[in-house]
C-alpha cells in the first residue's frame, strides 16, 4: 500500500517535495520509483532508487532538477523537484518493485501542476 502526498500548484521555477509512505511490504527490499502521466500521454518513469545501495536513475528530462531519496526507517521515498517547468505538469505515481521485474505496487497518484 503506497500513499503519495505533496503535490499541488506551483509557478514555473518553483519547488515541490513529493512523499510516498509505504505499508504492508518489506520496504527496504524494494526498488522505489516515481512515474508521471500527463494528459493524453503514456506513463513515464521519472526516477528510481534501488533497495540497498542508494543507486539512482533519472529521466533525462529531470536530471539536475529532481532528487530521489528514501528513508528505510520511515518506509518513505521522496522526490524533491526543483526548477519546475510547465511540462512537468502530470499526475505523479509512486511505485514499488521487487527485484528487476514489473512494478508490484502503485500509489494512487498526486497531481502536480506547474503554471507558466
Amino acid at each position: 500500500h503506497l500513499v503519495e502526498s505533496g503535490g499541488g500548484l506551483v509557478h514555473a521555477g518553483g519547488s515541490l517535495r513529493l512523499s510516498c509512505a509505504a505499508s504492508g511490504l518489506s520496504f527496504e527490499h524494494y526498488y522505489m520509483g516515481w512515474f508521471r502521466q500527463a494528459p493524453e500521454k503514456e506513463r513515464e518513469e521519472v526516477s528510481c532508487i534501488d533497495s540497498n545501495y542508494g543507486r539512482t536513475y533519472y529521466a533525462d528530462s529531470v536530471k539536475g532538477r529532481f532528487t530521489i531519496s528514501r528513508d528505510n526507517a520511515k518506509n518513505t521515498v521522496y522526490l524533491q523537484m526543483n526548477g519546475l517547468k510547465p511540462e512537468d505538469t502530470a499526475v505523479y505515481y509512486c511505485s514499488a518493485t521487487f527485484g528487476l521485474g514489473a512494478v508490484n505496487y502503485w500509489g494512487q497518484g498526486t497531481q502536480v501542476t506547474v503554471s507558466s
